[in-house]
């Protein structure tokens, strides 16, 4: 049995538009299918919001097809529940950004391995972090 792995926004975004900015062996693990991928409804809507608000142009294409977005990198979807909102909001820990505490919600909750670059999440204690 592999690994689960939760996709932060920006490597999700990445591994679709920008592959080289996740280095071989993070692809690689990615890549292996023993392990499971997921990107969470909480992506969803931070690549929605940003595409309206005019912040993330390159990813305009992606909103009306997100499911075939996902399948393409053979990742699944993963809802955010109530369980998961309720833990982010309940943490104890300084970072605001609502995307990020429900992704940390999310990895915490269900024991998932985060994919980011982001020093503030990989930082956060008691969650396992995939980084570079």
């Amino acid at each position: 049995m592999g690994v689960t792995f939760l996709l932060d926004t920006h490597v999700f975004l990445w591994l679709l538009g920008e592959p080289d900015k996740v280095p071989g062996p993070i692809a690689d693990e990615l890549g292996d299918t023993q392990n499971t991928i997921l990107v969470s409804a909480v992506s969803a809507m931070e690549v929605a919001i940003k595409v309206r608000l005019g912040k993330l142009d390159a990813a305009r294409h992606v909103v009306p097809t997100w499911a075939q977005r996902v399948a393409d990198i053979g990742a699944e979807e993963l809802a955010l529940t109530s369980a998961h909102a309720l833990l982010a909001g309940s943490l104890t820990w300084a970072h605001r950004d609502p995307f990020d505490r429900l992704l940390v919600g999310q990895a915490f909750s269900d024991n998932l391995t985060l994919v980011t670059v982001d020093a503030t999440v990989a930082a956060m204690p008691g969650i396992s972090v995939m980084t570079w």
